[in-house]
């Protein structure tokens, strides 16, 4: 009897423990989303921009990791990199706006023109879901290129 109970505790505790793990790994973080906005530039900066773009725009690159991707936009909102939807590359987005009528490509490229990075919140199409979900995002000017990463809050 004693031997089913340490099983029974061993088995509840991995699947405990590992339930909790993969619904945390199977979305990104703040944290995350902001590493890779930091990596990419790096990536950019010891590569050049147009490497990093390639890269970038690649579904399986290195900026591409579950509901994480790095896109790029340049300082007039023309898409030049988009790590989850390539029929973006190249499309001007600059009055795009969410489903609450917030033009966020917009807000973003006067907070980066302003400061230089920052973070906001607007609704997304999650790569993963397929859903229209809240997506908080982090930005960082590079030259005259905006990279960007979000995570979508659940």
């Amino acid at each position: 009897m004693k031997r089913v109970f340490m099983i029974t505790l061993v088995l509840l505790t991995a699947l405990v423990l590992g339930g909790n793990t993969s619904v945390a790994g199977t979305h990104g973080t703040a944290t995350e989303a902001e590493a890779m906005v930091k990596k990419a530039i790096a990536f950019a900066k010891t590569n050049g921009n147009e490497a990093a773009l390639v890269e970038i725009n690649s579904p399986k690159g290195k900026f591409v990791d579950r509901d994480l991707y790095v896109s790029v936009f340049d300082m007039n909102g023309k898409c030049m990199a988009h790590g989850a939807n390539k029929k973006m590359i190249g499309m001007d987005l600059i009055d795009l706006k969410d489903s609450d009528g917030k033009a966020f490509v917009q807000e973003r490229n006067e907070i980066a023109k302003r400061d230089g990075k920052g973070w906001q919140e607007y609704k997304f199409s999650n790569p993963v879901t397929k859903r229209l979900e809240p997506k908080r995002t982090y930005f960082e000017r590079y030259k005259d290129l905006i990279f960007i990463c979000g995570y979508y809050n659940k």
